[in-house]
């Protein structure tokens, strides 16, 4: 393969017009290796040596990881994708994972990519979940945390492998820790029907220095399915071409002002596109390193006692991360010299202006907001250092375009609208996804796109503005998902389960600004006459039946009637109105604001919802109030006069 000029494949990115400037170059004309797996032997034979992944066997022993280089990642996605297709993966098959991060799954999902379609699935999701996405994606081989690393998720593997007579089940072991003995592997039950073992065992005599009867990807095959939110009651999975990919990566990873040795940390789970797109193959495209936390991510209470060594015991430059975890270290002592960190992503939910202004003033590095979606592979605007805008997600990436449009509620029409006005963000360019997978044949998958995509341009079912300079600024969802700390949660998911209640008649789900996550899911039910369910019943009720612990509602509150439109659906404003009220009304409470619930005017504003509040007579009692509420996403002001 000849490479391209350094400067061509890696334009410089610091000027207001550089995604037009760059544009002058056709994107074809920049060498980009065509797939992911082109994108790993590149890596390997330009840095073979240079460590490619650093994985922390968790974060108490973040000084004892297991550390590959790129030259060994190769090897092992060669091993990995022959032993993958000694057991039938084809081209058009799809390879579930199903594990917390450990060392062993970026090399397992890239592998899966390089011999057939990887279908990385959220290990929390229950057994039913995960049964019916793999089956959409027609799975035959599934790669799950084993009974050491994740005894619960192995359990539901099992059940699934039997479930849809899956022809492997592969086992993943725990992180070994530098200078310890790897543990013994725990035995393996059998599963009727399944060729059960430990991945690493069975790819070991498989040969690592090439592909084995298997043509290589081109850039238009698909390399993964990735589970996505969706409105109708079940996840949707988004096809992703290894063009999608490999592009989208190059991107960010252009936009990012770091040198090509500077050192990523990575925490987000690997079913996740944002893990993938931005500390796999972003990295992987320039040879860096990147440094990996423990399977619980930053869900491990014990990383943010030790994150700032981390930080300067491994010289990281470059983080991503949602809000809540930024609001968890902005209280986070500083207690090493963390100069080299540069960068920090945030992206997947909107970020308190609270939580930036005490995280650059507690740490000095600046938080850089990006915005994506699934559908368009990951990152379509990114703000970099110098350069953003007070309450913009940044400027598009790139080779993509942005436009708001009108869409005419009765005909389907697109109207687009010019800069600065309020519409539907749509987004077109080479990192649109390829569909969604609607069935499974034997000659592969099904795809469609009927109403989210036309004539190229992909509705994003968000709204947002875009101002003269090309930065956009979001202004709410088109769509009724709930962002809880970056997760999308279906509010379909919490209403069926409430409507199975034999007493519940309605049920509706919104989200309910929170300080720590962004917003968290509250439900509303209506009874049946003479019913006599109780809140806390039905919110016991609840939690017992959704499908992932973060779709648990924090609250269910017992209406009358659940409001509706004039076609007859869930007028779900109102609610998001309502609850927005409780959670100000709460808020005030515990800062020793005492308020008449009436004089707490909340109402829509730019897509989302603005709030009155009376000012406190107390000034100590006023600061603490304006303090707690700065730090929720949502407009809000004192009421004139008060």
């Amino acid at each position: 393969m000849t490479l391209p000029p350094t400067d061509l494949l890696w334009p410089a990115s610091d000027s207001p017009a550089d995604p037009a400037a760059i544009e002058a170059v056709p994107l074809h004309e920049r060498g980009l290796p065509a797939t992911t797996y082109d994108a790993l032997l590149r890596a390997a034979r330009l840095w073979p040596g240079h460590p490619a992944l650093t994985v922390l066997p968790e974060a108490a022993r973040f000084l004892h990881p297991a550390t590959v280089t790129f030259a060994q990642l190769r090897d092992q996605v060669h091993r990995t994708a022959n032993l993958l297709r000694s057991l039938g993966v084809t081209r058009r098959a799809a390879v579930g994972l199903l594990a917390p991060n450990t060392a062993e799954l970026p090399a397992a999902l890239l592998a899966a990519q390089a011999a057939g379609i990887a279908a990385p699935v959220n290990p929390g999701l229950a057994s039913e979940h995960v049964e019916q996405l793999l089956r959409r994606g027609g799975a035959r081989v599934l790669v799950a945390a084993g009974p050491q690393l994740d005894p619960q998720v192995w359990a539901t593997a099992r059940q699934v492998a039997a479930a849809l007579r899956l022809d492997a089940l592969l086992a993943l072991a725990p992180t070994a820790a530098e200078g310890s003995s790897p543990a013994q592997p725990a035995a393996l039950e059998p599963v009727e029907g399944v060729r059960v073992g430990y991945l690493a065992e069975l790819a070991a005599s498989h040969p690592a220095d090439r592909l084995v009867d298997i043509e290589p990807p081109a850039a238009g095959d698909l390399a993964a399915y990735f589970h996505t939110g969706g409105t109708t009651g079940t996840p949707k999975l988004a096809a992703h071409t290894h063009a999608n990919q490999v592009v989208n990566a190059w991107m960010v990873a252009s936009g990012i002002p770091l040198e090509r040795d500077s050192v990523m940390f990575a925490a987000l789970p690997l079913f996740h596109v944002n893990a993938l797109i931005v500390t796999v193959l972003g990295p992987l495209l320039r040879g860096r390193r990147v440094v990996w936390a423990g399977p619980l991510g930053y869900r491990d209470p014990q990383l943010y006692g030790v994150f700032w060594k981390l930080v300067e015991h491994y010289h990281i430059a470059a983080m991503s991360a949602v809000p809540t975890v930024y609001s968890v270290l902005a209280q986070v002592p500083v207690d090493a010299d963390i100069s080299g960190m540069r960068f920090a992503a945030v992206g997947a939910s909107p970020l308190p202006p609270a939580v930036r202004e005490s995280f650059e003033q507690h740490t000095g590095i600046p938080l850089c907001e990006g915005y994506g979606l699934t559908e368009a592979t990951c990152a379509s605007t990114l703000g970099v250092p110098g350069r953003t805008r007070p309450g913009s997600v940044g400027r598009r990436l790139p080779y993509q375009q942005v436009k708001t449009v009108r869409i005419d509620p009765d005909t389907g029409e697109w109207h687009d609208l010019p800069p600065g006005a309020t519409g539907v963000l749509a987004i077109s360019g080479p990192a649109v996804f390829a569909g969604y997978v609607a069935g499974h044949t034997d000659r592969g998958p099904r795809l469609e796109t009927t109403g989210k995509i036309r004539d190229g341009w992909l509705d994003t079912g968000d709204l947002a503005r875009i101002d003269a300079d090309g930065f956009v600024h979001l202004a709410g969802r088109a769509k009724d998902l709930i962002i809880r700390g970056g997760h999308n949660i279906d509010p379909a998911g919490i209403e069926d389960a409430l409507l199975a209640h034999p007493e519940v008649t309605a049920a509706a789900a919104v989200g309910c600004p929170d300080p720590h996550a962004g917003e968290v899911p509250v439900a509303y039910a209506a009874l049946g006459p003479g019913a006599e369910a109780d809140p806390a019943e039905l919110l016991a009720w609840a939690t017992e039946r959704v499908s992932e612990r973060a779709a648990a509602p924090r609250e269910v509150i017992v209406i009358d009637a659940i409001p509706l439109t004039a076609v007859g659906k869930p007028y779900k404003l109102g609610l998001r109105l309502d609850a927005t009220r409780r959670a100000v009304l709460a808020e005030l409470a515990a800062q020793g604001a005492d308020c008449d619930p009436e004089r707490i005017v909340c109402r829509p504003h730019d897509g989302g919802v603005r709030v009155l509040v009376p000012a406190p007579a107390d000034e100590a009692v006023r600061q603490r109030v304006t303090a707690a509420l700065d730090r929720y996403v949502l407009t809000w002001q004192y009421a004139p006069g008060t």
